[in-house]
């Protein structure tokens, strides 16, 4: 194999489950609505967000596991275990699918609210179920805050190809991820949704992210390091996130968007999110460039206790994503039914971010006893040789 992607030093990297800790917990803070305390999440202070880390954190993993893989094991083998990540998200995801369904109609007739089915876009099911439920197994339907897996099992399934693409052409690959993310954006591909309209999350623009996280694994960051590291960058990258607050800010506050021009507030509110609008790319791209210049593999800060609950989230990803999809329904209601107060809101954040992080405690402890070795008996440790004639047993 013509290989020309450089791989990543063997060993974890604690940026990732860092990184993707906190984007499980912002994703969760973010689900719930009319909450104060998702003000501390990425989303209100620039045009990207912790769905934009997760995807690109995904690519980034899928693409220095499986590429690995793929050189030492072979091309199929590397695109089979991809499949079977994929499959492994899709039963997650079916899982997820049936129990939040399940947790809405209870919650809706435990509080006699029939709003709630509507609210989160699961009243289809439950006037025509077997049509509804053969949708969501085809990843059609969708319910409120249940899009990124989707997009996630999509982007696995298409990736064998794009990592055997990478691995020979690794900034071709790139590029060609890109036009095809223009080409989307230009003339409004996507994947349609049950029972109107189109994916939240646009595959066809979001594949971008996802390759670029890959792209960034194989060998594109270590090519940018010089520019990563300049002067320039430094300027020119933390003006575009001070333009980036002032614009977000903008759209969250009327008093600050009304002192701006017309043209200038249009341009950037609402944000294109589903597209994934390029200055929300850009502005990714910036934040990715500055963490890698500013927070070293090596950092010894991976080993502070502070830092401990949330590389253990991100080391649970999938199972505290879920998890966290699940309590963000249970907040809400809480907050709408029970009681909308300050306290009330701080006090169902820090409950569910407890209860993810006590998963993922006990999801990291589970796989160590699955992957212990067996005890052995004592008397099964006697060696043969050392029995007597006495307490031999005959040969059969």
């Amino acid at each position: 194999m013509d290989v020309k992607a450089v791989l990543p030093p063997r060993g974890r990297d604690y940026r990732l489950d860092l990184l993707r800790g906190f984007a499980n917990w912002a994703i969760y803070l973010d689900h719930i609505p009319n909450n104060a305390v998702n003000w501390i999440t990425q989303k209100n202070f620039g045009f990207s967000d912790a769905a934009d880390l997760f995807v690109f954190i995904s690519g980034y993993t899928a693409s220095f596991v499986y590429a690995r893989m793929m050189l030492e094991r072979g091309t199929v083998i590397g695109a089979t275990r991809l499949i079977k990540r994929a499959w492994q998200i899709y039963v997650a995801h079916v899982l997820l699918f049936v129990i939040y369904i399940a947790e809405i109609g209870y919650l809706s007739q435990r509080y006699h609210d029939p709003n709630l089915q509507d609210e989160f876009n699961v009243a289809g099911f439950m006037h025509n179920p077997a049509e509804t439920l053969y949708q969501g197994l085809i990843l059609a339907f969708k319910p409120v805050n249940m899009d990124v897996l989707p997009l996630y099992i999509a982007l696995m399934l298409c990736y064998p190809l794009v990592l055997w693409a990478m691995l020979r052409k690794l900034n071709l690959t790139l590029l060609a991820s890109f036009l095809l993310y223009l080409a989307a954006r230009q003339f409004g591909w996507n994947l349609p949704a049950y029972p109107s309209g189109s994916w939240y999350f646009n595959p066809f623009c979001w594949q971008f992210l996802f390759v670029f996280g890959g792209w960034f694994a194989l060998g594109g960051a270590s090519e940018s390091i010089a520019f990563i590291r300049s002067r320039a960058f430094l300027w020119l990258g933390g003006a575009y996130l001070l333009f980036a607050l002032v614009m977000t800010l903008a759209g969250r506050f009327p008093e600050l968007g009304q002192a701006m021009p017309a043209w200038l507030y249009d341009a950037f509110n609402p944000n294109d999110k589903t597209n994934l609008a390029p200055y929300r790319v850009l502005h990714f791209i910036v934040l990715a460039f500055f963490v890698t210049r500013f927070l070293p593999r090596e950092w010894p800060g991976y080993e502070w206790p502070i830092f401990q609950p949330i590389i253990k989230c991100g080391q649970q990803s999938l199972e505290v994503f879920c998890t966290g999809v699940f309590l963000a329904v249970i907040a809400h209601v809480l907050l709408v039914e029970v009681s909308g107060s300050i306290w009330m809101q701080i006090a169902v954040s820090i409950v569910g971010i407890v209860l993810m992080t006590a998963l993922a405690y006990y999801r990291s402890w589970s796989k160590k006893v699955d992957k212990a070795p067996a005890k052995v008996p004592v008397a099964a440790q006697t060696p043969v040789a050392a029995q007597t004639p006495a307490t031999a047993k005959p040969a059969e």
